[in-house]
């Protein structure tokens, strides 16, 4: 078992699972995109056997990280046909994100500058807690598939208790990442249990 600390909440979850020995890019195309609805989100969770519940609780784990700008620019700057800006993004939120990424045709520094970012959670960035669904309820969702999660009736009624109640979201983040934790899993002589994730044995 491995301790994880989540919202000032210790649990344990098993250890040990084994690692393909190659990577293959291909399949991280299967992750959701930033610009799926509900039904393409539900459905791609569902293809690993994880509910929509299990889907909002996992969300929470945008909570730190950041993404690429180029993943949710259009928000900003070329929506759709009426609105140029998301109008469901917090104004203000949306111009502070601005500073962060100018237009993609603005090619600031040069084409071997670093991708430019910004923080998933606006509030506490480095922290895994349920600040991120309290940024929903603001319009702070940093990709339209985080703040899909609010406007969308079959989902935001969980994300918003987990908004109330941070300690009922750590409690089944915990479960839903052992579910997930499960998918495909190597046995007998298959792959290997890295000595230092990032790197094969």
């Amino acid at each position: 078992m491995y301790k994880l600390l989540s919202a000032g909440i210790n649990y344990a979850v098993p250890a040990g699972r084994r690692d393909g020995r190659i990577s293959i890019k291909e399949e991280a195309s299967r992750l959701p995109s930033p610009t799926f609805n509900i039904e393409q989100l539900t459905q791609n969770f569902a293809e690993r056997g994880l509910s929509k519940t299990d889907m909002v609780t996992l969300s929470g784990a945008h909570s730190i990280g950041a993404a690429r700008c180029l993943t949710f620019s259009n928000r900003l700057y070329s929506f759709n046909a009426t609105h140029n800006q998301d109008p469901s993004m917090n104004p203000k939120y949306a111009a502070y994100l601005k500073t962060k990424c100018p237009p993609l045709t603005s090619n600031v520094g040069g084409q071997n500058a670093q991708p430019l970012e910004a923080a998933l959670d606006f509030t506490t960035p480095n922290r895994l807690d349920n600040q991120y669904y309290i940024g929903l309820t603001k319009h702070q969702g940093l990709l339209s598939s985080d703040q899909i999660l609010l406007s969308s009736p079959s989902t935001s009624k969980l994300a918003l208790v987990y908004a109330k109640y941070g300690s009922i979201w750590a409690s089944n983040f915990k479960k839903s990442m052992v579910k997930m934790g499960s998918i495909g899993v190597l046995t007998g002589s298959q792959g290997e249990i890295r000595r230092q994730c990032s790197f094969v044995n």
